[in-house]
């Protein structure tokens, strides 16, 4: 799919400005998607995971879950989830008890969905003041625009993503990388679930260009 925040109401609010505090490790950001081999994140007419969710994938996911991250996500993700939960889709009753942070101009509070707490500034600005000030990790789901503002300010510490065996060329949607800057990926981790979905985890740096061609390398 993720600092702790208090929910609503509790006199503590990522919407202002927040005095750092020194000599605290700051917490990691996790970018986390799924994604088709083609870069893009779901596809028309295609079930969820694209029907190729398989026990070790799904065994894995649940236990991704921490009671002490908070998630963060766009407005879009945040009313797509919250009718998810509303409605009782399997697996949201987890998320409902987590801490959640929407970055919306266009939501109002109060929100309904559980322990979420709506800020309506800018995304980066908020995110690196929760790094500064919080103990806790953060993680996003979904939110390809916030995502891409959170990596395009350094703030990501490590990039996951998980690939599932499919092309849809025809049929896709959401393309991930879409207005990203060029980053190098160095690798943490990697792992493949049910023989076919593999598991990649890095830690991103931002680069102002493609590396310049090494002297030695750059004569012909």
């Amino acid at each position: 799919m993720f600092l702790v925040l208090l929910p609503r109401g509790s006199g503590t609010s990522w919407d202002e400005p927040q005095i750092p505090t020194e000599g605290k490790l700051m917490p990691e950001l996790l970018v986390d998607f799924i994604t088709s081999l083609d870069g893009y994140g779901a596809a028309e007419g295609w079930p969820g995971w694209w029907g190729l969710e398989g026990p070790e994938y799904l065994g894995w996911l649940n236990e991704q879950l921490e009671p002490s991250e908070t998630v963060l996500m766009g407005a879009n993700t945040y009313r797509l989830m919250s009718e998810f939960a509303a409605s009782g889709e399997p697996g949201t009753d987890v998320l409902a008890e987590l801490n959640k942070v929407v970055f919306s101009k266009t939501l109002t509070e109060p929100l309904a969905w559980a322990n979420t707490q709506l800020v309506a500034r800018d995304a980066a600005e908020a995110v690196r003041e929760m790094k500064s000030d919080g103990s806790s990790p953060l993680r996003t789901m979904g939110s390809l625009s916030v995502c891409r503002s959170l990596l395009k300010a350094g703030l990501v510490d490590r990039f996951r993503v998980v690939v599932f065996p499919v092309i849809t060329g025809s049929t896709g949607q959401d393309r991930i990388y879409d207005g990203y800057p060029d980053v190098a990926l160095e690798m943490k981790s990697s792992r493949t679930f049910d023989g076919r979905t593999q598991l990649l985890e890095y830690a991103p740096t931002l680069l102002a260009g493609p590396p310049a061609a090494a002297e030695s390398g750059g004569q012909r």
